[in-house]
């Protein structure tokens, strides 16, 4: 049954898309049956893989959400090894409208809980579902929270990169408690990290002094070539394999895997 774990932050730039499309293709690529879910109105997870309008025709994560199409009818099959996407349209901005005309039709209506109830119906079909969330703790981020094993935190190597850090783990420890007691932090991740600068070091050790073993070992460096990918709608072990940051990404597939082997 697949593990489900989602990128959080509320902090936009820190690079959440990035490693979403980037650690689903490297857990595919080592034989991990694996489905991106797209659950940012931008769409930048499904427009990264190649992913075109035409190719979603009205079934994404949105009309899975409003309970129009069945999860498994909203799932692209991509040409990298072991990926399957569940794409986002701009329709997705609208959520909280629809969700509050649910409850107001239905007072059981559970606002936090229906991505949860669609992964439900898929997951056996998968080793891993990665879901990519929007830059803030709003409905679509707790409808994550609540769906979730587990989360990723990436933390971006830059000046104020543990801002905001507190409220997003006070919201953890709360959903935690009064709705997804499983839910664990899988682990923190350093992004875009520049070693030629002083600065960018002086994060990781505050960031790994701050989470201790909760940190990757793994770094995902700032290069061009991961700036690229999106563009040509490929990840970066497709349309770069020998990169450094295609090494870096088969590095955190492998800690991510041997981290599940402990637990």
């Amino acid at each position: 049954m697949g593990k489900i774990i989602s990128l959080v932050n509320q902090k936009g730039g820190v690079g959440k898309t990035t490693v979403a499309i980037n650690l689903s293709a490297a857990l595919g690529k080592l034989g991990k049956r694996t489905l991106l879910v797209d659950l940012d109105p931008q769409g930048n997870s499904s427009t990264g893989l190649g992913i075109n309008k035409s190719d979603i025709n009205g079934k994404s994560t949105y009309e899975c959400l409003v309970g129009t199409v069945r999860p498994q009818d909203a799932v692209i099959t991509t040409r990298f090894t072991n990926l399957f996407v569940m794409p986002s349209t701009i329709n997705l901005a609208g959520i909280d409208f629809e969700f509050r005309d649910k409850l107001d039709a239905d007072k059981m209506f559970n606002i936090k809980g229906q991505l949860k109830e669609v992964l439900n119906e898929i997951k056996r079909g998968y080793d891993y579902i990665i879901v990519d969330c929007p830059p803030n703790l709003g409905t679509l981020t707790m409808n994550a929270l609540v769906a979730s094993d587990a989360l990723i935190i990436p933390v971006q190597c830059e000046f104020f990169a543990l801002e905001g850090i507190t409220q997003l783990l006070n919201t953890i420890i709360s959903t935690q408690k009064k709705l997804n007691p499983r839910l664990q932090v899988e682990g923190v991740l350093l992004t875009m990290l520049d070693s030629r600068t002083n600065l960018g070091m002086d994060v990781v050790e505050e960031v790994r002094k701050f989470f201790g073993d909760k940190t990757f070992d793994t770094i995902i460096p700032r290069l061009i070539r991961l700036v690229e990918a999106p563009s040509h709608g490929e990840p970066i072990n497709v349309y770069d394999p020998e990169n450094r940051a295609t090494i870096a990404f088969q590095n955190l597939a492998k800690e991510v895997l041997l981290r599940d082997e402990r637990d």
